[in-house]
């Protein structure tokens, strides 16, 4: 089992990969809100968070989960936005966001384009990449666009610009909060 444990300003964080972690339990006992996803389904990878708030001893939030795809770069993430109180956790083709305060609670799941990559944060724009996909939400969890992305892509946010680099070197450039005309 792979384990972190990290820290921002206002939360603290367990994050782990494969087996149950070993307080699971103790994790549950205490949380305000636990959300067991997909525990039934077979043959897939498992993700572990537990959000604590700097207020507290013990985590508000536990997210056990199974996940598909997993490996080959689909790793689940989590991005927390201290000024909101928004967590963002991708894993597989799951998206969920969360808000933590006063309580934690679910504000949404979405899905990934085959599989999530990665959270990214500009200015007040949450990013989110996947395998065929870039989408952008607020900094308070309002889904803003969502784009196809031809593989392999990359992109680079310049001010309030998003320029989107696909298959072959074809190039998009976009605002930040309205994305691609042609988005989805």
């Amino acid at each position: 089992m792979e384990r972190v444990t990290f820290s921002i300003p206002g939360y603290s964080v367990v994050a782990s990969s494969g087996e149950w972690p070993e307080m699971y339990s103790s994790y549950c006992e205490h949380a305000l809100l636990v959300e067991e996803l997909d525990l039934s389904a077979a043959a897939c990878e498992r993700s572990f968070f537990a959000v604590t708030p700097g207020d507290r001893a013990w985590p508000s939030l536990v997210v056990l989960q199974h996940y598909e795809p997993s490996g080959y770069g689909f790793h689940p993430g989590i991005l927390i936005v201290p000024e909101t109180s928004l967590v963002f956790i991708g894993a597989g083709a799951r998206l969920l966001a969360y808000c933590m305060e006063p309580e934690p609670r679910r504000l949404w799941e979405d899905k990934a384009d085959v599989g999530f990559w990665s959270w990214a944060v500009h200015e007040d724009v949450v990013l989110m990449s996947a395998e065929l996909e870039l989408a952008a939400w607020t900094n308070r969890g309002r889904k803003l666009w969502s784009t196809f992305a031809d593989p392999p892509w990359h992109y680079r946010v310049d001010g309030q610009l998003v320029t989107l680099t696909a298959c072959g070197g074809d190039e998009s450039v976009f605002s930040l909060t309205d994305g691609p005309a042609r988005a989805r």
